[in-house]
């Protein structure tokens, strides 16, 4: 899919148009983070807002856009699906999530406070998926949303740049999933702010996206098993991949237990407990050489669990 269907114009239209519950976030330098990173580094965050990510701006932007009136189907790991059901509560419409067995049974709880109809299906995130998308096959009343395939989620995403791009920044980095999020920001800054290099990160137990980046072409993997449940993707989406050979600069990997000790930075420096997948920059940052001496991240959710409280 050509990196033409995610459109400045729509990329512009949202940053005015979706909820400003979901916009504007805080975005600052920390002096102490930036003395262990050795360069001024921003952060963003997308953790201030009713649903703790950054889903709410993909999830608003194309449930508003679309006029919509069916029911929603999706899988989710539980930000992407809190999302929608936030949105789509408030628009009268119903939503059913279909998550993987090893979910976190706090993100479905909180789905279920949001609206969603949740269904606990398949062994991971992508099993789960397929299970979606069998469930909204054949059912004209249902519609099946695939994070990473549809434009307006990474339309949305892509309101971060806008965002970002006055401050004239070396790199931003950012944490890959389904890679909408990397896909609608690099959309922005490239025509933008060309000078700024776009860097996606995913965690060593789940790689796919950045050997599918490498290649140019969809891939999987065995399993994917991370700290960063968030983002465990083992199966690419290939309009994600496409549109990422377009825009990204670079993807790195980062190991387990550096995702860790990032999250442990940014408790000591910022004061802040996020989820492992929105420390995946500052993991990046602080051990793959990245250059540039103005950079940011971006917090992507704080939607953690008591087990890595505990671990912190």
């Amino acid at each position: 899919m050509s990196i033409d269907t995610l459109r400045l114009d729509r990329i512009e239209h949202a940053a005015g148009l979706i909820d400003p519950v979901f916009r504007d976030t805080p975005q600052f330098c920390d002096d102490a983070l930036s003395r262990r990173l050795g360069r001024e580094t921003v952060l963003k965050l997308e953790t201030l807002n009713p649903i703790r990510s950054v889903k709410g701006r993909g999830a608003d932007f194309l449930l508003r856009d679309t006029g919509e009136s069916r029911s929603i189907v999706c899988a989710s790991a539980g930000n992407f699906g809190q999302g929608l059901a936030y949105v789509a509560r408030g628009r009268g419409l119903s939503v059913r999530v279909f998550a993987a067995r090893t979910v976190d049974p706090a993100k479905v709880t909180r789905m279920r406070e949001l609206g969603a109809r949740v269904v606990v299906e398949g062994a991971d995130f992508d099993a789960a998926k397929e299970a979606a998308r069998a469930y909204s096959r054949g059912r004209p009343d249902s519609v099946f949303v695939e994070d990473g395939r549809e434009p307006r989620l990474a339309e949305g995403a892509g309101t971060i740049g806008v965002e970002l791009a006055p401050l004239r920044l070396d790199a931003v980095v950012v944490p890959v999933g389904n890679g909408a999020l990397v896909s609608g920001i690099g959309r922005w800054l490239k025509s933008r702010s060309p000078e700024t290099r776009v860097i996606g990160v995913v965690p060593a137990g789940a790689p796919v996206m950045a050997h599918s980046w490498r290649s140019g072409a969809p891939m999987s993997t065995e399993r994917a098993r991370t700290v960063a449940d968030s983002v465990a993707v083992r199966v690419a989406v290939r309009e994600a991949v496409s549109w990422m050979g377009a825009v990204v600069d670079d993807v790195v990997v980062v190991g387990e237990e550096r995702v860790l000790d990032a999250v442990r930075l940014l408790r000591d420096t910022v004061g802040l407990i996020v989820e492992p997948a929105a420390a995946l920059g500052v993991a990046a940052l602080a051990g793959h050489g990245i250059p540039g001496s103005r950079v940011a991240t971006i917090l992507t959710g704080s939607n953690f669990t008591a087990d890595l409280v505990r671990s912190l």
